[in-house]
């Protein structure tokens, strides 16, 4: 798998997302702001955990896009 690192949207900006992450081709866009950035387990970052793409090595999926 191969990390893709992009800015954020303008649109994404405005909403107030601090990160973002998508599997290609077809995965679905996972957004992190400020308020939700902790709602994993305690003492967990969701960033951390959006950039650790291990699991999906073997799958469908060839790219990791990370937008911040």
């Amino acid at each position: 798998m191969k990390k893709i690192y992009r800015k954020l949207t303008k649109d994404q900006k405005e909403r107030g997302v601090i990160f973002s992450s998508q599997l290609l081709p077809g995965g679905t866009l996972h957004e992190v702001t400020a308020t939700n950035l902790y709602d994993c387990s305690p003492g967990t970052n969701k960033i951390d955990l959006l950039k650790d793409d291990k699991f999906f090595r073997n799958s469908c999926y060839k790219f990791n896009e990370l937008r911040q």
